[in-house]
C-alpha cells in the first residue's frame, strides 16, 4: 500500500487488491465487492481502474457503498469504456483503488431520511447502516427511486425503520422533507432540486451528493465544475457532497 497526499493534504492510498465478487444485479448495473482493509466516510469515493493498457489512463470514481473490516464494496453501472472493463473482471483478478477521496455526508443527528434515485443508491447504504446504530439518531426513513426493477431492497431494509420504493415514478413526491431534521440525497439533478426546492431551511438540512463526470477525481482536470453559491466548486475535491440550498441545479 502506498501512501501520498491529496489536494487537501489528507491522506490518500494506491492499493491492488483482489476481487472477492462482481455481480451483475440488472441489465449493465454490477456489485463489486473487494478484500482489503480500507477506509473511508459516507459519501465519499474511490478511483478504480482494472486494466493493463494505457487507455484509458485514469480510473473511474465510484460511491462506496458499504465498508467492512476486511473489504469494501461500490454499485456502477457500465456507461462507457472503463465501466465496461471494470464490468468484465471475475473472482480473484486484479483491481487498482485510489482514495478516498471527497467529501461526504456531515454527522447528523434526530431524524434523518436518504433518498436516491437510479445509481444515485450508491453511497446510501453505508449511510443507513452507519447512521441506523448512531445512538444520536432517532430514525432513519429511506426512500428509493427506480426507472424499472428495484434492487437491493433487502440490504437497505435491514438499515431502515422505514423503506420506500418506487419503480417508473418519482421518489422525491413521496416525501415531505419538513418531517426531518437531515436529508441526505443522491440522484439526478432534476430529483435532487425537487428535493430541495420542499425544504425549510430553519429546520431541515438538505444535502445532495452531485453525479458529475469526473477526470482525475483529485481537482486538476476541472472536468467537474459545479456552479454554488459560493462559486465555481470542484465536485470531487469541493464535494461531491454540498449543501442543497448552495447548488445552482441546471
Amino acid at each position: 500500500m502506498c501512501p501520498g497526499k491529496g489536494p487537501d493534504n489528507e491522506r490518500r492510498y494506491s492499493k491492488m487488491a483482489k476481487i472477492i465478487f462482481n455481480r451483475e444485479l440488472d441489465t449493465g448495473i454490477y456489485h463489486i465487492k473487494i478484500a482489503g482493509k480500507y477506509k473511508g466516510a459516507m459519501g465519499q469515493f474511490y478511483m478504480l481502474r482494472g486494466w493493463e493498457s494505457h487507455h484509458p489512463v485514469l480510473g473511474r470514481p465510484l460511491s462506496i457503498f458499504d465498508l467492512e473490516s476486511e473489504s469494501i464494496s461500490f454499485i456502477y453501472k457500465v456507461v462507457g469504456e472503463g465501466t465496461h472493463l471494470i464490468s468484465r473482471l471475475k473472482e480473484s483478478d486484479d483491481i487498482e483503488l485510489f482514495g478516498p477521496y471527497g467529501k461526504g455526508f456531515p454527522p447528523p443527528k434526530g431524524r434523518v431520511a436518504l433518498i436516491g434515485g437510479g445509481m444515485g443508491i450508491a453511497p446510501l447504504y453505508l449511510a443507513g447502516r452507519e447512521l441506523f446504530f448512531d445512538s444520536e439518531i432517532e430514525v432513519v426513513h429511506i426512500y428509493l427511486g427506480f426507472k424499472e426493477r428495484a434492487i437491493l431492497t433487502d440490504l437497505f431494509e435491514k438499515v431502515s425503520h422505514k423503506l420506500v420504493i418506487v419503480t417508473g415514478g418519482f421518489i422525491s413526491q413521496k416525501i415531505n422533507i419538513n418531517d426531518y431534521n437531515y436529508v441526505f440525497a443522491c440522484g439526478s439533478e432534476e430529483m435532487m432540486k425537487a428535493v430541495v426546492q420542499q425544504g425549510n431551511y430553519g429546520k431541515t438540512q438538505v444535502f445532495v451528493s452531485l453525479e458529475k463526470r469526473m477526470g482525475c477525481g483529485v481537482g486538476a482536470c476541472l472536468s467537474c465544475t459545479c456552479q454554488t453559491a459560493k462559486g465555481n466548486q470542484l465536485t470531487c475535491k469541493d464535494g461531491p457532497v454540498f449543501p442543497g440550498e448552495d447548488i445552482f441545479f441546471e
